[in-house]
């Protein structure tokens, strides 16, 4: 059974790629995400608050709230350990390549054409197969435009190709008002890979303190209906390579992702709740399925179920809004 498949030029043993969290920020769950089946990784990310000096306030969010999602904090490293500053982080890459023969994906994540993207230039000296960008942006100035907030997206990504030449990946957040236009826009702009979808973690009020906080929780598989739409879309489309991530979690997710059109999918919540391993039991039922329904390889079902290829292409789009409605008892 050929599992394999090209993301970002990489060409990669299986789909199964677990995101940026913090089980990429130990060499210990690198080592045991490889041996469940991971065919790459992508690091924790390294935030723009880091690079210049705000590092108080960022440690200040990470460590609240932390208690709202107690289930996946056994597979946590602690505190210190995935904190790190810029050279610890690339000292983790030059150790991640050291110990494992997967791709090792870095992670850098900011919102503003700076000189913190020089240190995707650093990344890559440091030997990181790849690069994903997290523009983790929200707009709440009422005075900026749709057109300003996609210019700052082609703006950073054209600071870090300029300093760069292994593949960068955009991970993107779904608010865009043309999201398709926005991913070919990038795709022109010299993105390898296009990420769908990041998740904003919405901020909660405490009624007993007064106070808001960010509450973190992990995603569910309803939620990969979104990035399958939009790969769906995509597919042919950009020449980008397509990943989806959020909501991944079983190896029937995988199948209808890569089916609408996905090169890789990443996988987080999943990892969390259930650890490493989980990356076994995904492939192992994944290969059973493909078996049982005569497929030979990944290559062979990928895209069958894009836009372009299904029977009924507006299931896909606005038409499907009044079936779906008109379907519920």
């Amino acid at each position: 059974m050929d599992l394999s498949t090209t993301y970002l030029g990489l060409r990669l043993k299986n789909p199964l790629v677990p995101s940026s969290s913090p089980l990429t920020a130990s060499l210990d769950s690198i080592r045991r995400l490889e041996d469940a089946g991971a065919s790459a990784v992508v690091l924790h990310s390294l935030f723009e608050e880091q690079l210049t000096h705000e590092a108080a306030a960022l440690d200040h969010h990470l460590s609240a709230g932390t208690e709202s999602f107690a289930e996946s904090l056994t597979y946590f490293p602690k505190p210190e350990e995935f904190r790190l500053g810029p050279e610890e982080y690339l000292e983790h890459i030059r150790k991640a390549k050291s110990a494992v023969r997967i791709p090792v994906i870095a992670s850098l994540n900011g919102v503003t054409v700076g000189g913190w993207t020089e240190y995707a230039r650093q990344m890559q000296q440091a030997g990181a197969d790849a690069l994903e960008l997290n523009v983790y942006y929200v707009a709440t100035n009422p005075s900026l435009t749709s057109q300003a907030v996609e210019a700052l997206y082609v703006d950073i990504l054209a600071a870090v190709k300029r300093v760069v030449s292994i593949p960068v990946a955009m991970k993107l957040s779904p608010f865009f008002s043309a999201t398709g236009a926005m991913c070919r826009r990038l795709d022109e702009a010299g993105a390898d890979g296009l990420v769908l979808f990041n998740r904003f973690y919405q901020p909660d009020i405490d009624l007993e303190k007064l106070e808001v906080f960010p509450n973190l929780v992990l995603s569910t598989p309803h939620e990969m209906r979104l990035p399958l739409r939009w790969i769906a879309i995509l597919y042919t489309q950009v020449k980008a390579s397509l990943a989806a991530t959020t909501g991944v979690a079983t190896a029937h997710d995988v199948l209808k992702l890569v089916m609408a059109g996905a090169d890789v999918t990443q996988l987080c919540s999943v990892l969390l709740r259930k650890g490493p391993g989980e990356l076994k039991v995904i492939l192992d039922e994944l290969t059973t399925w493909m078996r049982d329904h005569e497929y030979e390889s990944l290559a062979q079902m990928k895209g069958s179920m894009s836009q372009r290829a299904v029977a009924d292409p507006a299931a896909f789009e606005r038409a499907n809004y009044m079936k779906v409605l008109a379907s519920y008892a």
